[in-house]
């Protein structure tokens, strides 16, 4: 216990760990926000969508040499989710039509990119660290987080300001709408804080993780509570633990960062299960 302690003392002098903890617990925080909403809406799949679109974006960004490629992958991705939002709500794309369109085909044209403009002679490498998250968490820079905290102050305000909102659209659409709440204003909201915490998370977890981020803590915590506001904060508080221990885990092991991380919110997931059949529940 004492040399775990030490090598934990020792990590913890260096700016790049604190950089990953910070970050992953923002991204956590904000993702889990919306996770019970986007879980219990059917849009689940949004995130995987948005999140081969931000890989494609950052495709086109790499070949440009762009000095700093988040100002080009995130009004892209934001642009990209207000399009998946109007496109499926139209009668001859139906909403999981549109999003399979979209994350294949951004998927397909930004692997393409970076085989024809190859920027660096290790094209798999590049490609799997985007993917599935970098192997090190010494890419965070000090930019990179102060970009993250900004965004992810933005996300918390507009979801805190918004919430019974968004409550409403949840459950009831339909009636929201009756009674003279622009619900289309509302959902663009969320597809459009959904994108931006799919870009936050594309270089610790990696693009085609996020989506994972954003519904097993949701889907953890409807199996241990019941109510909206209940099950969000469990949701919130679940998602920071596991991100918090996850990056703890990935520096000891040695493992990815992203991979570390779902693998905890799958396991807490089980857990959550466990506890469900425990107390009577199926």
């Amino acid at each position: 216990m004492t040399a775990l302690f030490d090598k934990f003392q020792l990590y913890f002098q260096y700016p790049f760990v604190w950089y990953a903890l910070i970050v992953g617990v923002l991204i956590a925080l904000c993702s889990s926000l919306l996770g019970v909403t986007l879980v219990l809406k059917r849009f689940s799949f949004i995130g995987d969508g948005l999140s081969h679109v931000a890989f494609g974006a950052m495709a086109v960004a790499s070949i440009l040499n762009l000095t700093n490629n988040m100002l080009f992958i995130l009004p892209v991705t934001v642009l990209c989710a207000i399009l998946l939002l109007k496109t499926g709500q139209n009668t001859t794309i139906k909403g999981d039509a549109a999003i399979a369109m979209l994350s294949v085909g951004a998927l397909a044209i930004g692997y393409l990119l970076m085989s024809i403009f190859a920027t660096g002679p290790n094209l798999s490498g590049d490609v799997c660290s985007t993917l599935f998250g970098s192997t090190s968490i010494l890419t965070l820079s000090q930019s990179q987080v102060h970009l993250c905290c900004a965004l992810s102050v933005i996300v918390v305000i507009l979801f805190v300001l918004f919430y019974h909102k968004i409550f409403s659209i949840t459950f009831d659409e339909n009636f929201t709408k009756a009674i003279g709440i622009r619900t289309s204003m509302y959902n663009l909201l969320i597809a459009v804080i959904t994108a931006i915490i799919i870009v936050l998370a594309m270089n610790l977890v990696g693009s085609l993780l996020t989506s994972a981020l954003i519904i097993f803590p949701a889907l953890s915590a409807m199996r241990i509570f019941k109510t909206f506001f209940s099950v969000t904060l469990c949701s919130v508080l679940l998602s920071v633990f596991c991100a918090f221990f996850g990056i703890l885990l990935s520096i000891l092991a040695g493992t990815p960062v992203g991979s570390t991380i779902v693998a905890v919110d799958i396991t807490a997931f089980l857990i959550a299960c466990i506890i469900r059949r425990l107390r009577g529940g199926q």
